[in-house]
């Protein structure tokens, strides 16, 4: 979980107290009026639990004051936004999740990306994309849309091909490697990327296993322009609209791009990985 969605929880938590404490009553009193323990009250109020707004709704009614939900409601929201689980952002499945990708894709002109275990979707092929959105399916068990999730993903890739854009795409050489189905699968995806090397609009970095990083690479990433990152966690992903966050973000990634390797380079990692997935 993020520093910066967990501080956002804090301060909503301070909040909650503030108004416990104005209407005079300890955790305990307030508990008592809400129907529920003492330490979810204390939790509350330190940010070490998420609210919902059914929470914040009898918490202002609890301390006297119903006009301050709306306020409340308003934190919470504006916490969600930057911080969005998988399990609620596929709870209608992974069709509309490829659609918003396609929305933030197509507002942007410069898309830099930072992958270290899987190739990125816009680069998947139709194999490849099945395996990793079934993996996330049966990993949080929401609904089965995989087909109509393969063919929003494949949709996404036409934008390769509109002049004007630009898809600046790292992949930790691992990627190259890690298997999410049989070898035949991951040998068409790196057919593919052999492919896309070169091409006018994407600029496909490696970073190698043996390259030297002044950066750790602890998630992948994506800077959408000047106005946006989203970071992708196992349980979530954060949407991070601050400048100071994409400037970090911008950093990290170019960093990670001095270490990569480009155009001949790329197509000879690939090769090895090649060679490897077809050895006996």
């Amino acid at each position: 979980m993020s520093t910066d969605f967990q501080q956002a929880r804090v301060y909503l938590g301070a909040r909650l107290r503030e108004l416990r404490t104005e209407a005079g009553l300890t955790g305990r009193q307030l508990a008592q009026r809400l129907g529920c323990t003492q330490s979810k009250v204390s939790k509350l109020e330190s940010g070490k639990q998420t609210p919902t707004s059914a929470d914040l709704d009898a918490w202002a009614e609890a301390v006297g004051k119903p006009e301050t939900a709306a306020e409340l409601r308003g934190r919470l929201r504006g916490l969600e936004t930057r911080y969005r689980s998988w399990r609620r952002q596929l709870a209608t499945g992974h069709k509309v999740r490829q659609e918003i990708s396609v929305s933030e894709e197509s507002k942007s002109t410069v898309v830099r990306a930072f992958e270290p275990s899987t190739v990125p979707g816009i680069l998947q092929t139709p194999a490849y994309a099945r395996h990793i959105l079934l993996n996330s399916t049966t990993l949080h068990g929401t609904v089965n849309d995989v087909e109509d999730g393969v063919r929003a993903r494949m949709k996404r890739q036409a934008l390769l091909y509109e002049p004007g854009r630009q898809f600046q795409i790292l992949v930790w050489e691992p990627a190259l490697y890690v298997r999410y189905g049989p070898a035949k699968v991951m040998a068409g995806q790196l057919d593919r990327l052999i492919s896309l090397v070169g091409l006018d609009t994407v600029r496909l970095g490696i970073v190698p296993f043996t390259a030297e990083l002044r950066v750790t690479p602890k998630h992948g990433f994506w800077v959408f322009d000047e106005r946006l990152v989203i970071a992708e966690t196992v349980n979530a992903e954060m949407w991070l609209d601050d400048q100071a966050e994409i400037a970090l973000y911008r950093k990290v990634w170019e960093e990670l791009a001095a270490a990569a390797v480009f155009d001949r380079q790329t197509r000879r990692l690939i090769a090895r990985a090649q060679g490897v997935l077809e050895a006996p």
